[in-house]
């Protein structure tokens, strides 16, 4: 089968995205892996899909898979790039779109500036919600990770999250401690984790190894999930820059019962088609 794709990232967190709002496409784990490998198939992150909408309260659903096969509840640079692509594909000219993931609701808008941004929903944070092996919520969780006492604080963005503070991100285990800690127990359905430096209490620096993709340039739900742990510990403000690797989204977050929103660059890589 031929298979037509549009190649986007949100700074540097890059997708093949599919319209499978006229044809299905049910990829396997051996297609998904053909797609994202970066050396004999088109490279990506993951691979997104916009399908048609499963119940009237939304627009579309979408689904979000890693190279592994495995499927995400939630990835917000995607759905970002996804705004842009039902946009620039005239499948829809809605300036804000409610579409549907494995696990929540999402409300996309185009801004004035031109970025898009997501309604990422209230961040959760009790332990069987995100989950993990704890009996109560805790601001600090704490594992020894190989001889190595561990802090962390957890949340739920649609997908689980755990946070360790950095005192310098670029000197941070990223690849080595995010995987331990990703295969460990605690977390029942694995984690991504992230590794958070405070700057100051309006901007972090930030470095994401993703479950079932590895470190990512960039990741929105970890974007989300850092400044959600960095407020309830104290640190950060209602408004926050996000640094990452692949360039800098905004994270905004009025607060504990209040939704937390996503803004940033979505941009149009190229069209082109696989024969898978």
């Amino acid at each position: 089968m031929k298979l037509h794709f549009t190649k986007m990232h949100g700074a540097g967190n890059d997708f093949a995205v599919v319209d499978a709002t006229r044809a299905p496409f049910k990829p396997t784990p051996g297609q998904l892996a053909r797609l994202a490998d970066r050396h004999f198939g088109v490279g990506c992150d993951q691979v997104l899909v916009l399908e048609p909408a499963s119940k009237p309260d939304v627009d579309f659903d979408y689904r979000i898979y890693n190279s592994d096969g495995s499927e995400s509840g939630q990835c917000g640079n995607g759905a970002r790039c996804l705004l842009q692509f039902i946009h620039e594909r005239g499948i829809s000219q809605k300036k804000s779109l409610r579409v549907r993931t494995l696990t929540q609701v999402l409300e996309l808008e185009k801004t004035a500036d031109g970025q898009t941004r997501v309604n990422m929903g209230l961040p959760r944070f009790a332990p069987g919600e995100i989950p993990l092996s704890a009996t109560q919520r805790q601001a600090h969780y704490a594992l020894n990770i190989e001889g190595q006492d561990i802090r962390f604080g957890a949340a739920n963005m649609g997908n689980p999250h755990a946070v360790i503070e950095a005192a310098d991100v670029e000197r941070a285990p990223v690849t080595q401690l995010g995987s331990a800690l990703q295969a460990h127990r605690f977390f029942p359905q694995s984690v991504n984790v992230g590794f958070m430096q405070v700057v100051d209490a309006g901007t972090i620096a930030l470095r994401v190894n993703e479950r079932g993709a590895g470190e990512t340039l960039a990741c929105g739900s970890g974007a989300c999930a850092a400044v959600a742990v960095g407020r309830i510990w104290g640190k950060l403000d209602a408004r926050v820059r996000v640094q990452m690797r692949g360039g800098e989204l905004g994270v905004e977050w009025a607060g504990e019962g209040q939704p937390l929103f996503l803004s940033g660059p979505a941009v149009t890589v190229y069209q082109g088609e696989l024969e898978l």
